[in-house]
């Protein structure tokens, strides 16, 4: 970042983790699929296929991979209920049902 005064270097982050936590929780639930997916876990248990009907545009890899996403930052809970066929269900953790409230102010703001 040649010619960047040092206060502009500590603006910019260099795709380490966040130091900030609301960054951190941004990063938790963006992307394109993210918020709606954890706004359809307020109703209730979801299944992969019950999303895939019900985000029109949505293909089975970028569902699959924010799915893994949210379970891994702790927003989402999977639970195999049967193996054979598989059978998963997704239900929000308490930090994820902490974050749809924001989720949905940010809604109303846009």
């Amino acid at each position: 970042m040649a010619g960047a005064s040092i206060g502009q270097q500590k603006l910019t982050t260099d795709g380490s983790a966040p130091d900030c936590p609301a960054e951190a929780l941004l990063q938790s639930v963006s992307g394109k699929w993210k918020p709606r997916i954890l706004l359809l876990a307020t109703q209730g248990p979801l299944r992969f296929g019950q999303l895939l009907r019900a985000l029109v545009g949505s293909n089975k890899q970028s569902i699959t991979d924010a799915l893994r996403e949210l379970e891994s930052d702790g927003l989402l809970h999977r639970t195999v209920v049967r193996p054979k066929p598989l059978h998963v269900e997704y239900t929000l953790t308490s930090r994820g049902a902490q974050v749809v409230p924001l989720l949905k102010g940010l809604e109303q703001l846009g």
